[in-house]
């Protein structure tokens, strides 16, 4: 009977640390940004608004690498809870756009505050420059292996 392979230990990989690291920032930004109101998903969705008085939902959908259905969900529920509004697409009548409502505008930077404070209380403990080379090394795998994509979950 051949001998059993040695096995490397769980926290012998670089995927054990990061995915407690992750897991961490991501449930601790999504308490918060729940104590809004709102997922985190919502969130992205809220913030790619931010910047625009108006946009097609597919290009919404392309712009953040989700399916045409998922921001069709996220809208849905943005809608009901009067933060984002429908209006008809000025350049063609039958087409809609998506925008912020005034609720949805006052909203985000309040949300954003707390995705400033979700860093500040996990990365923190990293002088910056290791946070900027962190930050680096995250971009360049994401790169990598072509990962475009917002994570929203």
């Amino acid at each position: 009977m051949p001998a059993e392979p040695t096995l490397a230990k769980l926290d012998a990989h670089l995927g054990y640390w990061l995915r407690m690291a992750s897991n961490a920032v991501s449930q601790g930004f999504a308490r918060k940004v729940e104590r809004e109101g709102v997922t985190v998903a919502e969130w992205v969705l809220l913030r790619a608004l931010y910047d625009v008085e108006g946009i097609a939902p597919s290009q919404l959908a392309q712009g953040l690498g989700l399916t045409r259905g998922a921001v069709s969900k996220l809208a849905d529920r943005l809608l009901e809870k009067s933060l984002i509004e429908r209006r008809a697409n000025p350049d063609d009548k039958r087409a809609q756009t998506l925008a912020l409502s005034a609720a949805g505008r006052r909203l985000v930077p309040r949300l954003a505050a707390l995705a400033d404070q979700n860093d500040a209380d996990f990365f923190d403990a990293l002088p910056s420059d290791q946070r900027r080379c962190l930050a680096d090394i995250l971009r360049r795998i994401a790169h990598a292996h072509g990962l475009t994509s917002v994570p929203i979950d």
